[in-house]
């Protein structure tokens, strides 16, 4: 039963990011980035990144995007020694400038879906489920030209199941991300 919740969690979230781009499927842009958490937990990973169409609001600028990630993860191992894992991400987020656009700094926000290829288990924790929900917030910085080629930032990333199924300890990153906008 939470396998099969977890699914259609899953297939709701392809569903919303599905209309974003109905037909041209060219990315818009390219991630890299890198994370540490507690305990000596490491994670590094790249992206493609579809904008969405969105109207600017009155005094700042919402935008949206859609990126599937593939990131690997390197940990403490139960038995010991070290191990690796492989997640791939599917994560609609907003973003938010101020200055209806003018300004290179940004906040992004974004709730999506993630599936390791392995069971994450360290001497410490367990996740119960290899579908989990990937949530960021954010804070960057565009440059390079008017269009903003180039962006840098720093955000929070948290990883868990939602109380879907327990244990549930959940995971925390530390990003430093790049991305390069075509």
């Amino acid at each position: 039963m939470k396998t099969t919740t977890m699914l259609l969690a899953s297939a709701a979230v392809l569903a919303a990011a599905g209309p974003a781009r109905a037909v041209d499927f060219r990315p818009d842009g390219v991630s890299a980035h890198v994370g540490v958490g507690k305990h000596a937990t490491q994670m590094a990973g790249v992206g493609v990144i579809w904008d969405w169409d969105f109207e600017r609001l009155r005094r700042a600028e919402l935008t949206a995007h859609t990126e599937l990630m593939v990131n690997r993860w390197r940990y403490g191992a139960a038995a010991g020694g070290r191990d690796e894992l492989t997640q791939l991400v599917l994560l609609p987020s907003l973003r938010m400038r101020l200055g209806r656009g003018a300004s290179p700094w940004f906040i992004s926000l974004g709730i999506g879906a993630s599936w390791f290829d392995r069971d994450f288990e360290t001497p410490r924790k367990r996740f119960s489920t290899r579908w989990n929900f990937y949530d960021v917030l954010g804070v960057g910085y565009s440059f390079g030209g008017a269009a903003g080629a180039h962006e840098l930032g720093l955000r929070w990333n948290h990883v868990s199941n939602g109380g879907i199924r327990n244990p549930n300890p959940g995971q925390d990153f530390l990003q430093l991300r790049y991305v390069r906008r075509f």
